[in-house]
């Protein structure tokens, strides 16, 4: 993917209640969602990575639900990345995207992930109308 001179926009993932603790101490202190111009790029520590192009986005919205579950998990093509149980957004890819988790390749078509700011987020990926 090629880079543009735009400016990044950093979202961190957040951590709350005991996972803060431990998901630093698992390595997921670099966990953030980074939007330039051209490209969005996931990460979480060690353990999940993606850089995908902003028109692969199909939809952004707010998920309200809450989750109980911590870190990085998914099947099918759907992933969970996040460090508490709000704040989540949800985005779908299309086409379908690739990502890496420890170092494997998996298929992305769903991200929800948690962010301090999910409004902002959302506005910072909602796809662009075309026409």
């Amino acid at each position: 993917m090629t880079r543009r001179n735009s400016e990044i926009r950093r979202f961190e993932i957040v951590h709350r209640g005991p996972y803060r603790w431990l998901g630093v101490a698992l390595g997921a202190r670099s966990a953030a969602v980074e939007v330039d111009d051209v490209r969005i790029v996931v990460t979480y520590g060690p353990w999940f990575r993606a850089e995908v192009p902003r028109d692969a986005v199909a939809s952004v919205t707010l998920d309200e639900r809450r989750t109980i579950s911590r870190g990085v998990h998914g099947w099918r093509g759907r992933w969970l990345v996040n460090g508490a149980g709000d704040g989540l957004v949800r985005i779908f890819f299309e086409p379908e995207q690739r990502a890496r988790t420890i170092g494997f390749r998996v298929r992305l078509v769903e991200l929800v992930v948690n962010v301090a700011d999910p409004a902002a987020l959302i506005e910072a990926i909602r796809p662009t109308p075309v026409g």
